[in-house]
């Protein structure tokens, strides 16, 4: 049983990392777009420049929470919440992106 929970553990701080990650990658398109329009984009890139520090934030505690996976029991829950919580707030945060940027089109 620990094997198979340090599987599903691993598994969902993986994806937690790579959502993570994807809300780092929007926000590093929507400042290159941002700087390529100049004065026009500067709300945009001031916008992308508060949110870095929420991006860097989750993927940072989605890499630890993957790190402790692939242990016992006690660190793979820890990488689980970890991992998987970082997810969610870096889904939330690239959704709320999303959507402010969409409604202006």
């Amino acid at each position: 049983m620990g094997t198979a929970f340090g599987i599903v553990a691993t598994v969902v701080a993986l994806v937690g990392l790579l959502v993570a990650l994807r809300h780092v990658g929007y926000l590093a398109l929507l400042n290159k777009a941002a700087k390529q329009r100049g004065a026009v984009g500067a709300t945009t890139a001031d916008y992308v420049n508060g949110r870095w520090k929420v991006a860097g934030g989750t993927a940072g505690v989605a890499l630890l929470g993957l790190l402790l996976t692939g242990g016992s029991v006690g660190p793979d829950v820890l990488g689980l919440l970890l991992g998987g919580g970082a997810g969610i707030a870096a889904k939330q945060a690239l959704d709320s992106t999303r959507s402010r940027f969409r409604s202006q089109q």
